[in-house]
């Protein structure tokens, strides 16, 4: 199994973030992520001034600043940005770090940022829609080795090329969310890497996670797909605590199974989801609390696997 840790890039500052990521690259964790909002989350008040650093931008960054870690972000909003111009930026990003980028998306959720900076925000539906062809159109740049044409109902391509960009070991494309009818048949059709967000309704109960990887199986036999294709990860908030106070606040706040407890308690839960075949676990919410949370987590915990 591997480990990765989603570094804070809201209401921080930069040497706040190269200081985590020094951290993680020295000491053997394998991947560092960054959320991708232009307003933090929960912060919806008109003109509320908080740091909230571009997400491919401050990865772009890392990848300059790292040699070993894996690369990506949790996960960019589809509708911040045109689909190809994404591929463009990933094949960038994964070339100058010698191929240690993931393509992680959704399919943008967080209506205050689209009215702070002018961007339509579609309905559900139609976010659905344009996320589904948008995921088409990663796919398709990211695997052909000729000029891409595409003419969809909301993107069109005459004859796009991803350059540069490797077709030998091509980018991985992470689909984002949990929605069971659209998100996850997305997954099931042109993605790589399934990722269960722990923030999200459902918290970190492994029969959630089943049940949701049950329904990406079904969709990938849907689709002539091998499920085995689809790489299983979990973004999970984690607390190694003795105190019943956070524990009690933590599961109120994030729902059942939330990952919170002794030592032991949270080996022996992540240990459960490596025997239901999670491949990597994405801790979250752990930069909060000092570098010491990140010690804490390596030497006392992922040091068991």
């Amino acid at each position: 199994m591997e480990f990765g840790v989603q570094v804070n890039v809201y209401r921080t500052d930069w040497p706040t973030i190269r200081q985590y990521v020094t951290a993680l690259e020295s000491c053997g964790w394998d991947s560092v992520w960054f959320a991708d909002h232009f307003i933090p989350p929960g912060a919806d008040r008109p003109g509320e001034a908080l740091t909230a650093f571009e997400g491919l931008t401050a990865i772009a960054t890392v990848a300059g600043m790292t040699e070993r870690l894996r690369l990506g972000n949790l996960v960019l909003g589809n509708t911040y940005r045109n689909p190809a111009h994404v591929a463009k930026i990933a094949g960038t990003i994964d070339t100058m770090s010698g191929g240690r980028f993931t393509l992680a998306i959704g399919a943008g959720w967080y209506k205050r940022e689209h009215e702070a900076y002018g961007w339509s925000f579609p309905s559900m539906k139609e976010r659905q829609d344009r996320f589904e062809e948008a995921v088409q159109v990663l796919r398709l740049l990211i695997h052909s080795t000729e000029p891409v044409d595409f003419h969809g109902q909301y993107y069109d391509l005459d004859g796009a090329s991803l350059s540069p960009g490797s077709h030998e070991k091509p980018i991985p494309i992470m689909i984002g969310g949990t929605g069971e009818k659209r998100t996850l048949r997305t997954l099931a059709r042109y993605g790589d890497v399934m990722n269960l967000d722990g923030w999200a309704g459902g918290g970190m109960a492994l029969e959630h996670y089943k049940h949701k990887a049950a329904v990406v199986d079904q969709h990938c036999e849907d689709a002539g797909r091998d499920p085995k294709e689809i790489r299983r990860t979990l973004l999970m908030p984690c607390y190694v605590t003795d105190n019943q106070d956070l524990i009690d606040r933590a599961v109120k706040n994030l729902g059942p199974g939330t990952v919170a407890g002794p030592k032991q308690y949270v080996i022996d839960r992540i240990g459960e989801f490596k025997e239901a075949g999670v491949a990597e676990i994405m801790f979250g919410g752990v930069t909060d609390g000092g570098l010491e949370r990140i010690q804490l987590l390596q030497e006392e915990i992922i040091s068991q696997y």
